[in-house]
């Protein structure tokens, strides 16, 4: 029985160091700039596929669970707060930035490259069939068969010198082909004429949705292979005690965006006295002494709650380190 016990408490220490281990990541909308009229031309309008892209990308990582990934809606929102153009985004040092906001290791960017067919053209008359060149005109007909071809390019940037840690190259070909791209081989299409949600089941059954799925399949694989290649990112917190009325509940001042977990325990320290340079007047030095600590049990974005324990009570405006 003890032995048993032993092994599901080496199990679960694992399970916990590999969930320690594991690095955070942020992905950008690809840029598709270069790829912006083959796009328009399938769909009829413009669509954003490095959002599209993007998604997918997220989708599997998660899946794969080698990273934590962030939540788009947090992404979307530091962006907006930042103001940054698409531009700007695709940029490594801007890249790094945004993620070091979001408190990441690293930050997905990327390209789409190629995004459309790869075609082959056969013609039927003319001199092919004897005799009846005249019912299909002089030049007789042609009906075009196509493959879908995806090429994606991304690279992993260090949220904290800016450094590309790793690049990878995410190609797809569909195995089928047919008239429509946004067909399932043949025909009109399931997407033809209308906005396309890529991460839809009616998209995947594309032959251009297979072909963005495989790259993209493609790219996840080689983005994981690098994961190890990320430095652990320290978050170092500091903050204020914003409410002291029950110490099994303090709130603090920090949250989730700077960098606060659950689970965390932080010193509770007291300023006593601040030291300043006789020549200037200015502060050099304050001189604080620890009262306590607190466990952080909720976290939100400006916020965290947490229990106290300590040797004197806590006050409003202690100061909150980690340790």
């Amino acid at each position: 029985m003890k032995r048993a016990l032993s092994l599901t408490a080496m199990l679960l220490i694992g399970a916990v160091t590999t969930l320690a281990q594991k690095k955070r990541v942020a992905v950008l909308n690809f840029d598709y700039g270069a790829v912006q009229s083959y796009v328009s031309a399938i769909f009829g309008t413009n669509q954003d596929v490095g959002k599209g892209v993007s998604d997918l990308l997220i989708t599997k990582l998660v899946q794969d669970g080698k990273y934590s990934v962030v939540e788009r809606a947090a992404l979307d929102k530091v962006l907006a707060e930042q103001n940054f153009s698409n531009s700007d985004r695709a940029d490594s040092v801007t890249a790094a930035k945004i993620g070091r906001i979001l408190g990441v290791n690293a930050i997905i960017i990327g390209s789409i490259t190629q995004f459309g067919r790869d075609d082959q053209t056969k013609t039927y008359g003319g001199g092919a069939i004897g005799g009846l060149t005249g019912r299909f005109g002089i030049g007789g007909i042609q009906r075009r068969k196509a493959k879908a071809v995806v090429g994606i390019t991304a690279r992993l940037v260090s949220t904290d010198t800016g450094e590309i840690l790793a690049a990878a190259t995410g190609n797809g070909e569909s195995k089928r082909s047919g008239e429509s791209l946004l067909g399932a081989g043949g025909g009109a299409g399931v997407a033809a004429g209308g906005l396309a949600d890529m991460s839809s089941a009616n998209f995947g059954s594309t032959i251009l949705g297979e072909a963005v799925h495989q790259a993209v399949d493609s790219l996840a694989q080689q983005l994981e292979q690098s994961a190890d290649r990320l430095p652990t990112q320290q978050v170092h917190v500091e903050g204020l005690v914003a409410d002291a009325s029950s110490p099994s509940a303090i709130i603090l001042n920090v949250g989730s965006k700077a960098g606060v977990k659950v689970g965390d325990r932080l010193a509770v320290l007291r300023k006593v006295r601040d030291v300043r340079d006789p020549a200037t007047g200015k502060v050099i030095r304050t001189i604080e002494n620890k009262v306590g600590e607190v466990v952080i049990t909720e976290v939100d974005e400006l916020s965290s709650t947490g229990t106290f324990t300590g040797s004197s009570p806590v006050r409003v405006g202690d100061a909150v380190k980690s340790e």
